[in-house]
């Protein structure tokens, strides 16, 4: 499979695969339901779906249908969770290599204590890194405290310590 049919599929495309993958018998309505989208559009995008080989519809009765990936559409399924497995770990290197060097420079400037403000996943990989590294951390604010600021830590001297 070319990498251009996955970067093809919309968001709401892939919603679709990946709904259908998880229940063949889903109706329109309920898929509607799942996607926050119109009947109409989950009819629109299923259409443009099967167009393309990635979905295969089978009548089951006269009102009841059937919804199965090819092996066009589990591959560009599949391709979709590698990317956005890909992407998470970037991100989690990124804050990991963050933290570190902010726990090198905590202990460089010789803060052994700080307090956490926030409960974030950024702030787990900033908490275990910390742990990792000896440095202490309080159960509420005290002289420093280490916030999120976007996607970087951001260190600040609390006033009244």
């Amino acid at each position: 499979m070319n990498s251009k049919n996955s970067s093809d599929v919309k968001s709401q495309e892939y919603e679709l695969l990946n709904a259908i993958s998880e229940d063949s018998m889903v109706t329109q309505a309920g898929l509607s339901a799942r996607l926050g989208i119109a009947v109409g559009s989950v009819n629109w995008y299923i259409k443009r779906l099967v167009n393309r080989g990635y979905v295969k519809v089978s009548h089951l009765d006269r009102t009841r249908l059937q919804y199965d990936l090819t092996p066009e559409g589990m591959s560009v399924l599949t391709q979709r969770a590698l990317q956005y497995m890909k992407s998470s770990l970037q991100v989690y290197n990124d804050l990991r290599a963050k933290a570190k060097a902010l726990a090198a420079e905590l202990l460089a400037q010789g803060i052994p204590a700080v307090y956490l403000e926030g409960d974030d996943e950024a702030m787990d990989i900033l908490r275990l890194t910390l742990i990792e590294a000896g440095i202490a951390l309080h159960d509420k604010p005290r002289r420093w405290m280490l916030c999120t600021h976007g996607q970087n830590y951001q260190l600040l001297e609390v006033e009244n310590s």
